[in-house]
């Protein structure tokens, strides 16, 4: 029974609204990172380590503009 509530509680973090803008921007970043030449999905994860640091993101706001950034530039290819 605790799988459900540690699921709930997983839900209700990743559906908040701060982390729902942020899952936007990871999709629209990793779209453009896409685009450019020569940039794969792993140099694209790179590049935003520091601005995410900079801007000061908690770890699971981080955790999702990462993988969105991922898995949004490896679609494109």
């Amino acid at each position: 029974m605790d799988t459900l509530s540690y699921l709930g509680q997983g839900f209700g973090v990743a559906l908040t609204p701060y982390n729902l803008v942020t899952a936007l921007s990871g999709t629209l970043i990793g779209t453009v990172v896409g685009l450019l030449p020569g940039l794969g999905p792993i140099n694209g994860v790179a590049l935003l380590i520091p601005i995410a640091f900079a801007l000061g993101l908690p770890p699971e706001s981080a955790l999702i503009l990462f993988c969105l950034l991922y898995t949004s530039d490896a679609a494109d290819e």
